[in-house]
């Protein structure tokens, strides 16, 4: 589970300008780096975006072109400059931008070929709809679903980046036995975990309670990725927080 009481302090206020949403902001998507920032962002958060318009009534291949079209726009388009950066959040930027371009650029229903726009996603790779097929049914908004997805996204991601660092560690395999306890839904105790892993309990205790602290800095990193300012990333970790546990 997601600690809201989990913090980095001062350090993450130094330096807030360099994050991936401020740096798309500052540049207007325009610089290099902007764009690469921009497409990073895009790839982490292709899901619930996926899900939107899955859950508005198109099919698979509609959506996979809607979605690749969406985003192939998106980078070439002018309208990062005008984003407002007081209404910055990426998720809010995203969806709204994805409701305009369904809503009035769209008209054209066979304008796109499959396969004969930019592919910034590859489907085959991701598979969304294995994904999409265990989604409840009528479970909610197109709006609300995509939240949740949203928050899953960003766990997700910060959970990858506590595997890769556990992986570079050599400790790997504390990672695979202990990463159930982080969220609270592991079926096995700390004594049977740390038979599997030739430790103490206490031993087992100690080594979660360092994931759980660094998971919760990775996912305030990843969440302050895609907000403006230091103050919104405690309300979106709050936001998050309700979404998963609701």
């Amino acid at each position: 589970m997601i600690k809201a009481e989990a913090k980095s302090g001062g350090a993450a206020a130094q330096g807030f300008h360099t994050t991936h949403w401020s740096m798309v902001l500052e540049a207007g998507g325009s610089s290099e780096s902007s764009r690469s920032a921009m497409e990073m962002l895009c790839r982490r958060y292709w899901y619930p975006l996926y899900v939107f318009v899955r859950r508005r009534g198109y099919d698979t291949h509609e959506a996979q072109d809607l979605t690749q079209e969406f985003f192939a726009r998106l980078l070439a388009s002018e309208s990062l400059k005008t984003a407002q950066p007081e209404r910055g959040r990426f998720r809010t930027f995203l969806l709204g931008a994805l409701k305009n371009f369904l809503a009035n650029e769209w008209r054209d229903a066979h304008r796109l070929k499959r396969g004969g726009g930019v592919e910034l996603l590859s489907w085959d790779e991701l598979d969304p709809e294995r994904r999409y097929v265990l989604e409840p049914v009528g479970s909610g908004s197109a709006e609300s679903l995509f939240d949740r997805r949203w928050a899953q996204a960003v766990v997700s991601v910060a959970l990858t980046r506590l595997e890769t660092e556990m992986r570079q560690e050599g400790t790997v395999e504390r990672f695979t036995t202990l990463k159930a306890f982080l969220q609270g839904d592991s079926a096995d105790s700390y004594a049977t975990a740390g038979a599997r892993l030739g430790v103490s309990e206490a031993a087992v205790k100690s080594a979660i309670f360092r994931m759980r602290r660094r998971y919760g800095e990775l996912v305030r990193e990843e969440i302050a990725q895609t907000v403006v300012t230091p103050a919104e990333v405690e309300a979106e970790i709050q936001h998050l927080i309700a979404l998963l546990t609701g």
